[in-house]
């Protein structure tokens, strides 16, 4: 099978008082004065995009028509312990006007779909809460 680019996103970020992230499409430009939560906030944003279109591609594949858009409500906590630090998560999803059990079903489906979750399965805690 041959791989196939879908998307790529390319960004700049400068540091600093006067920090700030850009993307080359000009769809993100913000101001980051502070390196934290920004990156937190950044990743809880981006992950919940992606994991939002998995939940659509899981509800698709399985012939089930969603009422109303995904919603998902990210918290990226960055944690510290003996001097070394790590990410928790917790992803509050919103389907709304669905049987919860296939509710639960489609999110449980979309981490083995979004990228994001891949990524970060067995390196982080996430809990997955539907809401």
């Amino acid at each position: 099978m041959t791989e196939k680019l879908l998307f790529a996103g390319k960004t700049h970020i400068a540091g600093g008082r006067n920090g700030y992230a850009r993307s080359s499409d000009g769809t993100l430009d913000i101001k980051l004065p502070q390196p934290h939560p920004a990156a937190e906030n950044l990743f809880g944003a981006a992950w919940s995009a992606c994991y939002i279109g998995a939940i659509e591609l899981a509800a698709a594949q399985r012939k089930i028509t969603l009422p109303a858009g995904p919603e998902v409500d990210a918290e990226i906590t960055l944690n510290g312990n003996n001097g070394s630090y790590f990410l928790r998560a917790r992803l509050d999803v919103s389907l709304a006007d669905i049987d919860r059990g296939i509710a639960q079903e489609l999110i449980e489906a979309a981490h083995g779909i979004c990228p994001y979750s891949k990524a970060v399965h067995g390196n982080i805690d996430v809990e997955t809460r539907l809401v």
